[in-house]
């Protein structure tokens, strides 16, 4: 190599290495100037995240879903055997009707103590009616007797019949009366068949329940994200069968550190760009601040500790935009969240272009 050969490749050299330190120094000072004014952080989507479980102990009978179909609110995803549930509620259906039978049973029990009470009243009235006979037939024998007009001995019978009448109307009020305590305990009889019935109906109103909810239903609008159990497993009672993401509930969570994190209130506009479509500007608001500050060291005494201090920030995408682009949303993706320091001030013509609306 000749020595004017040397003198271009080392100028060449030097060629490249200045503009190389040019292209830091823009990217460093230069474009800073189009971030001016802004606060970022790095962060990630993330989604409100829904498990649909079992209620009961129970075997998967049928999954109707898979992994990345959207689903409705009340969709039924599911399904769990209810073969055991089924027979269980049969048996509780016929003890219902057992129960029911009783109630009836006790009823007619009641009806007949109320008519042998009844029988019991005509005895007494028959009863009062031959006291008041022997009464009046004892009075006139005693006057008798005492004119000598009878023997004292037809007297004395005559006062014995009265005896006997006041003792028949005794026992026929006796009777009145344990026909009132059995007719008492009939009632009772009645009110705890009827209690018998409400326990029964219960019974089969929560087995019911139960195979209802053996259908498994998503709560709320969303995608599957993945299947944790697939038919034929046993599960627990809680047991998670589907995992959904909630896509009108979409946000992205960053960090800032103390000086920036204290000046963003909640509802503060928020731009994001995503690293897989830094093309597109996403719209969203603060919605949420952490008032405890994360990474924070044992002793906080400097101002360079204090710079340490990170505060995790929520930045909420509105629902009606995520409705917009379902099939585009997807969780876990990283990007940058921006923020205005001065709310007066318009964003950079790069947060402009591509906002989505």
């Amino acid at each position: 190599m000749t020595k004017q050969q040397k003198k271009w490749l080392i100028r060449i050299a030097g060629v490249l290495v200045i503009g190389a330190l040019g292209v830091v120094a823009w990217q460093k000072y230069g474009g800073s100037d189009r971030d001016k004014g802004l606060v970022s952080g790095n962060g990630r989507i993330e989604a409100t995240e829904i498990d649909v479980a079992a209620k009961a102990a129970g075997r998967v009978k049928e999954i109707l879903v898979r992994e990345g179909d959207f689903v409705r609110t009340g969709q039924v995803v599911g399904l769990m055997d209810t073969e055991v549930l089924e027979a269980e509620r049969r048996q509780a259906d016929g003890q219902l009707k057992q129960a029911q039978s009783a109630v009836d049973t006790a009823r007619s029990q009641l009806t007949q103590r109320e008519s042998e009470k009844e029988a019991a009243q005509a005895v007494v009235r028959q009863r009062e009616a031959e006291l008041d006979n022997a009464q009046k037939h004892w009075g006139r024998s005693s006057e008798l007797a005492s004119r000598g007009s009878i023997s004292q001995q037809a007297a004395d019978d005559d006062n014995a019949r009265l005896q006997s009448a006041v003792a028949a109307v005794s026992a026929a009020r006796a009777q009145v009366a344990a026909a009132e305590a059995t007719i008492a305990t009939a009632r009772t009889q009645i009110v705890g068949a009827q209690s018998a019935v409400e326990a029964a109906r219960a019974s089969v109103e929560r087995i019911q329940a139960d195979i209802k909810d053996s259908a498994l239903k998503s709560p709320r609008e969303g995608r599957v994200q993945y299947r944790v159990a697939e038919p034929g497993e046993v599960l627990g009672g809680g047991g998670r069968v589907l995992n959904l993401v909630d896509l009108s509930d979409v946000y992205m969570t960053f960090f800032l550190p103390t000086a920036a994190a204290g000046r963003v209130a909640l509802g503060t506009e928020v731009r994001l760009v995503l690293d897989a479509a830094p093309q597109y500007v996403i719209p969203a608001r603060v919605s949420f601040v952490a008032d405890v500050a994360q990474f924070t060291p044992k002793t906080v005494e400097t101002a360079s500790e204090r710079e340490k201090l990170m505060f995790r920030i929520k930045a909420q995408i509105p629902a009606d935009l995520l409705r917009k682009h379902i099939l585009q949303v997807k969780t876990g993706l990283p990007g940058m969240a921006y923020i205005r320091l001065d709310p007066n001030a318009g964003w950079p013509a790069h947060l402009k272009r591509g906002l989505l609306q």
